[in-house]
């Protein structure tokens, strides 16, 4: 095992600080403290490497003159070196273990093992990310016989990875579409409707087996399907007009067909959405079928001749601003007949006046309709009447469907329970419908029983449009599968 120079001297050895006597093994001075012996070399090199420079063996340097010695010590230099808060750290926490690391550094049992330096690491901050500083060689061990020291390198710090935090993805709204009812199971997608309401008809006389009329009779059902039992809801060709346009029953001057263009007064509503009082005109808040359509975006255009215009005796169509353009004459059907099926109106509602031969009138109108891109394009044509004669020989009065009991007419006189849907009194009698429609099958029939209420409810169902007027009424029903019964 290696020694120094100063161990090589005997037991008699003083202290170079004080003189006092000390033993060969013996580190340090009892009477003043003082280091016997050099430090080892790896604790010199850790103590140049902590403070930025090179450890001088104790003894070595010479105190300045007017330095005072220690007392208790040996006369020393104060290091202009001021270290930072972060290396005095550091040396306040080796100190602490300094008195066991030097013993046990410099044991020959130590030495032996192969102990060469003492490193003391510090963990910086995980703020800081600073590179580990090149440790330099150590100077050869004069413990170890002149051979370097290896450097030990501090491991590389690795900075830990900081998790991201996904910004959940908010969803702007969609904006709301208004609803729209399903259509009823067995109803075909109808985009436009033609309405053809005639003035005064009897089914007998016109769509009927003894019907003298070629074109009521034979050609006009052999095109489409006829529905025999379809029946007007009241007296009078307005009250009925206004019932199909918007669920309204007859007031005694609509019944009259409106001698004088007044307003329905008081105009409260009542029960099952019915305006209540006399007179024509009903008020900005009844709820119309065209006004329906519009609500929910459809267009609607009412062609017709001089006579009796049913729109025009609600003020909530006549009043509005785009009335002259959707209340026309009848010659502009024509013209509109020519328009793409996407410009034509979803309603059609064609109503020639009083003097017009509607026979004259079917034969040019119909195949007109029924060559339009309108009508190709999910079309249906309706053609019926008013209502059927009141006067004369044979009135009819009848009516179906349990025809209501209207609030502003007298009630009706008594009469024997009826036994079936037809009622012999209350209503505008009998009067057919003649539907043509790609979704028909040609010269078919059904003797199912309906009215104008029951046309206003499949025109509303058609376009999922809420029911009104009387036409929400339970007992009501529109046309169905077993209507539409093309490919049945």
């Amino acid at each position: 095992m290696a020694t120094t120079k100063d161990d090589q001297k005997g037991s008699s050895r003083t202290c170079r600080e004080c003189g006092a006597a000390r033993a060969l093994d013996q580190r340090y001075c009892l009477e003043c403290g003082a280091r016997l012996g050099s430090l080892p070399a790896a604790i010199r090199s850790q103590f140049a490497r902590l403070f930025g420079g090179k450890v001088k063996k104790p003894g070595k340097e010479t105190p300045k003159a007017d330095q005072p010695a220690q007392e208790g010590g040996w006369p020393f230099k104060r290091s202009e070196y001021m270290p930072s808060p972060r290396a005095a750290a550091i040396a306040v926490i080796g100190m602490l273990g300094l008195g066991v690391l030097l013993g046990s550094a410099t044991d020959q049992l130590a030495q032996s093992a192969g102990f060469s330096t003492i490193l003391l690491e510090s963990t910086p901050p995980p703020a800081e990310e600073e590179a580990p500083e090149p440790v330099a060689a150590a100077p050869e061990s004069e413990a170890s016989g002149g051979e370097p020291a290896p450097a030990v390198a501090p491991p590389p710090v690795i900075p830990e990875e900081v998790p991201q935090i996904e910004e959940p993805v908010v969803e702007e709204p969609k904006p709301e579409l208004p609803i729209k009812e399903e259509l009823p199971t067995g109803l075909p997608e109808i985009k436009h409707v033609f309405v053809i309401m005639l003035g005064e008809g009897g089914y007998e006389e016109t769509f009927g087996e003894t019907s003298a009329s070629q074109l009521f009779g034979k050609e006009l059902p052999a095109q489409g399907e006829l529905l025999s039992n379809y029946f007007a809801v009241t007296k009078g060709r307005l009250a009925n007009q206004i019932a199909l346009l918007s669920g309204q029953g007859p007031t005694p001057e609509t019944a009259a067909d409106c001698p004088n263009y007044a307003d329905v007064l008081p105009g409260t509503e009542a029960a099952e959405g019915q305006v209540e009082g006399n007179g024509c005109v009903y008020p900005a808040t009844t709820k119309t079928l065209p006004g329906q359509l519009t609500e929910a975006g459809l267009k609607w255009k009412a062609y017709h001749e001089e006579g009796i215009d049913p729109f025009a005796y609600f003020h909530s169509l006549v009043d509005s601003a785009e009335y002259a353009e959707t209340d026309v004459e009848l010659p502009q059907l024509a013209t509109d007949l020519k328009l793409k099926a996407e410009k034509f109106p979803a309603l059609a509602y064609i109503s020639p006046g009083p003097l017009t031969n509607p026979e004259e009138l079917l034969k040019t109108v119909v195949p007109e309709i029924k060559e339009s891109l309108a009508y190709k394009d999910g079309g249906m044509l309706v053609i019926t009447f008013a209502q059927a004669p009141q006067t004369g020989e044979e009135p009819d009065t009848s009516g179906c469907c349990n025809n209501p009991v209207y609030p502003n007419l007298p009630p009706p006189p008594a009469e024997p329970p009826a036994t079936g849907p037809v009622r012999e009194t209350g209503g505008g009698g009998r009067v057919g419908l003649l539907l043509l429609s790609p979704y028909v099958e040609p010269g078919t029939s059904s003797e199912s029983y309906f009215n104008h209420y029951s046309l206003l409810v499949t025109i509303e169902e058609l376009f999922g449009l809420e029911r009104i007027g009387y036409g929400a009424e339970p007992v009501l029903t529109g046309f169905d599968e077993s209507i539409f019964n093309a490919g049945s």
